[in-house]
């Protein structure tokens, strides 16, 4: 950016804050509709709608572990009028996996985290694994067919992480979501499904699915007698954290608004009745400690797999 350029985008920045927002507002989905990311993003946009005075409307630009809609973000203009809602893989993880993406911490501006997406193993109810002990004595036995919202996504590596502590085989499929692995672990054609354990809350509650461990270092508050992998003697913590982002270089008083719509509704009626539904973890954090976050998150995501050898493709 030019001198010139920086001093007008200063200069007409406290304009463009002042008539914040002038028009609908998108939040984009970088995952499957109908997943836990999806139905955040839309209670967020309800909440915003009512905040802002403007409506806020979800749009799904699914693909590449969510570098398909984060680069639609990083392209939009940097006026506050575009977010989205992800999880930090498609940022903190992807860029050292694929070459060329325009993305990391750099390539967005924080709003708020708002989420801590717990990961976890989910198996059929009538599964014979009653522990992640268990599910792994089969692997050693023989290779296990699992489901991951896509290759590297942090379920995925959650799983890596466990065969790295307690050995097996395991055979990966990705897809689009969690659903879909969820829909296929019911219909008897994989034997797991690594998913954010938010997904899977209304299957477990209808007695089709049961959680068999938490990836994180808490128990999942929905199932709190399901313990986590490093309490059943597995090492695997693989912690997930998603939030709101918008467009790198958007003025500071748009950001401002934003953060402050975002504390709001996490505080408001609608969003604790979809995190209620959705078993969802909040967890605010504003945008310079997010930021924060994400940049840990970017180097030590880096520092792994460089250890394991991965090379970006």
């Amino acid at each position: 950016m030019s001198r010139l350029a920086l001093l007008l985008a200063l200069l007409l920045a406290p304009i463009a804050a002042r008539a914040f927002p002038d028009r609908p507002i998108t939040i984009i989905n970088p995952y499957a509709t109908g997943s836990s990311t999806d139905a955040v993003a839309r209670a967020l946009a309800e909440s915003f709608t009512a905040a802002l005075g403007q409506t806020v409307v979800v749009m799904s630009r699914e693909g590449g572990s969510g570098v398909v809609g984060m680069r639609a973000l990083a392209a939009s203009p940097p006026d506050g009028h575009t977010l989205a809602y992800s999880p930090l893989v498609p940022l903190a993880v992807q860029p050292h996996l694929v070459r060329n993406t325009g993305l990391g911490p750099d390539a967005v501006a924080p709003v708020c985290n708002v989420t801590e997406n717990i990961l976890g193993l989910m198996v059929r109810a009538d599964s014979p694994w009653r522990s992640l002990p268990d599910l792994v004595a089969e692997a050693r036995r023989r290779p296990l067919a699992f489901g991951s919202p896509g290759p590297n996504s942090a379920p995925f590596l959650g799983v890596h992480r466990v065969q790295v502590a307690a050995g097996g085989e395991y055979t990966h499929l990705p897809f689009r979501g969690d659903n879909a692995s969820l829909v296929e672990v019911l219909a008897g054609r994989l034997d797991f499904a690594a998913i954010v354990v938010a997904s899977g809350v209304p299957m477990a509650r209808a007695g089709q699915m049961r959680l068999l461990a938490s990836f994180s270092n808490r128990r999942h508050p929905d199932f709190p007698d399901v313990p986590t992998a490093r309490e059943q003697g597995i090492d695997a913590e693989q912690f997930s954290y998603a939030g709101l982002f918008t467009v790198r270089g958007t003025p500071e008083p748009v950001l401002d608004r934003l953060e402050a719509a975002c504390r709001s509704a996490m505080q408001g009626e609608v969003f604790a009745r979809a995190a209620a539904h959705w078993g969802v973890v909040p967890q605010f954090q504003d945008r310079r400690a997010f930021a924060a976050r994400l940049a840990a998150e970017y180097a030590a995501h880096g520092a792994v797999l460089r250890a394991l050898g991965v090379e970006p493709q």
